[in-house]
């Protein structure tokens, strides 16, 4: 069993922002596998959740209903319940550090300033695997981080985003679900 947690605001408000890229990446996997599968809301687990099946193997997508900040907490109920090590779990994050265009998967790490990681390696540890999408594009040191991170993708990012990064995720997950994970950094 593989567990895939996007990363996200649950509020609809929210929806279509940087901060949004985990929860927009989990809906691209699921369309590219042609899942009728709807996320159903899961009061236990504190997410939203879809069953896939891909190779004989059961995958879950998880939106957290938590704050951002809190991610871990509803990882760990989905780890302690299933049985699940953190090498099984990959969670998929918007990265200020990286520019936009850039994907780095990794299967361990540091939170880089990132809440909702600090959260999952406070709670799993460090040795999950991580995909993080680049959404630096025109932050700069005098913006307000919270702001940028909450602001919508113009028009130019998101036909990127649809015609490009997302596919490149969606691949990149199947391989984690495939077993065939790679530690990469991908440019756009």
């Amino acid at each position: 069993m593989k567990i895939l947690i996007g990363q996200g605001n649950n509020d609809p408000k929210y929806a279509g922002t940087r901060h949004n890229v985990g929860f927009m990446a989990l809906d691209a996997f699921a369309a590219r596998e042609g899942s009728d599968t709807a996320f159903l809301y899961k009061p236990k687990f504190q997410a939203e959740i879809a069953e896939l099946t891909i190779a004989g193997e059961k995958v879950l997508l998880v939106k957290p209903t938590t704050f951002y900040n809190e991610t871990g907490r509803a990882a760990r109920l989905l780890a302690d319940f299933y049985h699940i090590a953190a090498e099984d779990i990959l969670v998929i994050h918007d990265e200020l550090a990286l520019p936009f265009g850039h994907i780095r998967i990794r299967n361990q790490g540091s939170d880089g300033g990132n809440n909702g990681i600090k959260s999952l390696n406070r709670t799993l540890g460090e040795h999950f695997w991580r995909i993080r999408i680049g959404i630096q594009n025109t932050y700069t040191s005098r913006t307000d981080k919270a702001v940028f991170v909450l602001s919508q993708f113009t028009k130019d990012e998101r036909a990127a985003l649809q015609d490009a990064i997302l596919p490149a995720v969606a691949e990149e997950i199947e391989h984690f679900v495939r077993g065939k994970a790679r530690t990469t950094t991908l440019s756009m």
